[in-house]
């Protein structure tokens, strides 16, 4: 089945260009200029993907992306001419999954996508305990000592890789590998903010599980008995 696209963009010439080389790389594109036809068009056609840029006439596309969530729980790209780190970090943290600069190169942009299609669409691994944690991929539902606990979908996936790994230490370029699929060259502060998101929802309900080491990484592990 075709991977259906949703691209964002309010200049011709690059809307263009991506929905040319996109068909030609295989996807089912749909291109519009404005946020408001962005929400339309997800509304009525539910894309598998957004690529999204962040300066629109109408509505900025961080707003977007907060409309978008209510619709759809597409993964999203951001595509964009402001480069600047707190851009960037602000994309991010409000639930994007990449953020590719103007200008760009189209065969960059496709491996970008496919990482993101690659990372969001994994085979479910089913339910997954650690201690009295328990995170159910098929109904996309954590608890903690039996108590559900609402995440967003970068949290969910965070915590999913935590308890994958479980034990075991990842670094900050490991979780952004594997959670974002995004090269920060140095931002990895994003980590340490979605961390203490975890830590508030997850640790607030019984002994600590998600643990710091300085300088190394992070590893969840059940409370010694």
């Amino acid at each position: 089945m075709t991977t259906r696209l949703l691209v964002v963009e309010d200049e011709p010439d690059i809307r263009e260009l991506l929905s040319g080389g996109l068909r030609y790389a295989g996807f089912d594109v749909t291109a519009v200029g404005t946020g408001g036809e962005a929400l339309r068009c997800a509304a009525g056609h539910p894309p598998d993907l957004v690529v999204l840029d962040v300066m629109l006439p109408d509505i900025d596309g961080f707003t977007v992306l907060k409309q978008l969530r209510t619709i759809v729980d597409a993964p999203v790209v951001f595509l964009t001419a402001r480069s600047d780190v707190d851009d960037r970090v602000t994309g991010l943290t409000l639930g994007g999954d990449d953020y590719v600069t103007k200008p760009f190169a189209l065969e960059e942009l496709i491996a970008r996508i496919g990482a993101v299609l690659r990372r969001t669409t994994e085979a479910p691994t089913g339910r997954i305990s650690v201690g009295d944690l328990e995170l159910d991929e098929d109904s996309h539902e954590v608890r903690r000592a039996g108590q559900l606990v609402a995440l967003s979908p970068t949290e969910f996936r965070l915590l999913r890789y935590l308890m994958l790994n479980a034990g075991r230490v990842v670094s900050k370029a490991q979780i952004l590998d594997r959670v974002w699929s995004y090269d920060y060259h140095g931002e990895a502060n994003i980590v340490e903010l979605y961390v203490s998101y975890l830590r508030k929802k997850v640790d607030n309900q019984g002994p600590r599980l998600i643990n710091t080491l300085r300088g190394v990484g992070y590893v969840l592990r059940a409370p010694r008995a």
